[in-house]
């Protein structure tokens, strides 16, 4: 037998010996996604984890806003008004917890319960709320507050859906569940068996990176399929690589900077008209390389959003410092009593937009004899909620539900658990009082224009920018389509072993 024919029957010998044996099946190779976030853990009611573990495939809610922003059932099949602070709400038959167990009544108002009690957030639109299990896909609703649209509350990030576990964890109902979790660095998913089309799904390794340019850097060298917000300065140039797919979308976030009005020098209405003023929109929006001025508190395609541009006006804005006794010192820089007027302004790698802007923010308020002290701070909400800052550049979506109110009420009503600004206003919260009485559509649209006017008068947020985000894919994921910002990533419609 010739060298030849034995290297070839060595060469079939091995391929059979590598094959799996018959009815066993491939491996499929998960998808690689990365991101610059990641949910800080795995309990759905402590802080923003509700909102990631829905953005991660892992968790649904009652009601959800669909890709064209309607709002939608999801777990839930109606909900029913029975008197003036309750409802029914009415399950779909036949869904399924990860765990094999059926999606019931009971289930849920355990999750709901555990939720209103350890999350604050959660109080924003209707307060705390009871629940009385009236059979298995029924239950009946009490609300602290009037609703008016209680389908829109259950559509809020941090009213997720799941069934408490016995060691402290959760039972959810997403397209995938929870292989293994790193906080602050992985989570790696698998398909949920008990969701339809599980076995034509690839399971997720989910990666969070530091910053937007060491992920844009894994995706060039292939080790991601899936990279989400892209920094638009590397978009140029990763366009021109083949095996690559870049998709734009525009999302329901603003960018807006919060004031700390307890602060010493922003507790004068008149500073913070001024630096409100010295914002230039457009120069923001030319800075990260997408998006529109901001109009307002909500992206221009909801009907509730303002209509013009908020204003840049430098000669004003001087004058509102002159008034407020604070006169131009050597070197140009604006000084009172001896003191340099001098603010510490902080933002967070995980939105880059924000951290392209802040020098640019830098810049403007020099313009105006305002000196400014930046900081990137890795957990934002710790910081904000610490007081430690003058001005925050935030990223937010403002209508998650597709309502208006859910913003309003959560950051900005006195006294709210995410009111980072501090702001307290008895004029303001008479305002948002009539979103809970009132269910006709023009008129909660006329209460958000009035709500954001006042918002404008008082200036203790700056709205800035209306974005633009950018992901990329590679070959194996060139179809996917995004949508929903970032509350829908990993959806059931992705990720489809191939």
């Amino acid at each position: 037998m010739s060298s030849k024919l034995l290297s070839r029957l060595a060469a079939t010998w091995l391929a059979a010996a590598a094959l799996p044996p018959a009815g066993a099946a491939l491996a499929v190779e998960p998808l690689r996604v990365g991101a610059t976030y990641i949910t800080s853990g795995t309990d759905p009611a402590k802080g923003s984890n509700g909102w990631a573990l829905v953005s991660h495939g892992v968790g649904e809610n009652l009601f959800t806003v669909d890709r064209d922003g309607k709002l939608v059932p999801e777990l839930a099949d109606k909900a029913e008004r029975t008197g003036d602070l309750t409802w029914t709400v009415t399950l779909k038959p036949g869904r399924m917890f990860s765990d094999g167990t059926p999606v019931t009544a009971k289930a849920l108002a355990s999750g709901f319960d555990n939720t209103f009690a350890h999350n604050k957030a959660a109080l924003a639109t209707g307060g705390k709320l009871t629940f009385e299990v009236i059979d298995d896909l029924t239950l009946k609703v009490t609300t602290e507050k009037p609703v008016p649209y209680i389908q829109a509350l259950f559509a809020e990030w941090p009213l997720i859906a799941y069934k408490p576990a016995g060691d402290g964890g959760a039972f959810f109902t997403g397209p995938y569940k929870i292989s293994s979790f790193k906080a602050d660095a992985s989570i790696t998913l698998e398909p949920n068996t008990h969701f339809t089309g599980a076995d034509k799904r690839s399971p997720v390794n989910f990666r969070k990176f530091g910053d937007a340019q060491t992920m844009t850097l894994a995706l060039e060298s292939g080790e991601l399929d899936l990279a989400f917000g892209l920094p638009s300065e590397v978009i140029s140039r990763l366009k021109t690589d083949p095996d690559l797919t870049i998709k734009s979308f525009p999302v329901g976030y603003q960018y807006l900077a919060f004031f700390n009005t307890t602060r010493p020098l922003l507790r004068d209405i008149k500073v913070r008209q001024a630096l409100d003023l010295a914002f230039d929109r457009k120069e923001l929006a030319a800075a990260i390389n997408g998006g529109e001025p901001a109009t307002g508190a909500y992206a221009t395609y909801f009907p509730f959003a303002g209509k013009d541009a908020r204003p840049t006006d430098l000669a004003r804005a001087v004058v509102l410092l002159e008034d407020a006794g604070w006169r131009k010192g050597a070197g140009g820089m604006r000084e009172k009593d001896g003191k340099p007027f001098r603010l510490l302004a902080i933002t967070y790698p995980q939105r880059p937009d924000l951290v392209t802007m802040l020098p640019v923010v830098k810049a403007e308020l020099a313009k105006i004899g305002v000196a400014l002290d930046t900081q990137v701070v890795e957990n934002i909400q710790q910081v904000a909620a610490t007081g430690d800052f003058d001005i925050a550049l935030w990223a937010q979506h403002t209508a998650p539900s597709g309502d208006s109110a859910f913003f309003l009420n959560s950051m900005l009503r006195s006294g709210a658990s995410l009111n980072y600004a501090k702001y307290s206003s008895p004029d303001f919260d008479a305002i948002l009082n009539r979103f809970a009485t009132e269910g006709d559509p023009a008129r909660r649209i006329a209460i958000a224009i009035e709500a954001q006017a006042k918002l404008f008068a008082d200036a203790p947020a700056s709205f800035l920018v209306s974005p633009v985000w950018y992901v990329g894919m590679s070959k194996r994921l060139k179809n996917y389509e995004p949508w929903g910002s970032d509350y829908h990533v990993l959806r059931a419609d992705i990720g489809e072993a191939k």
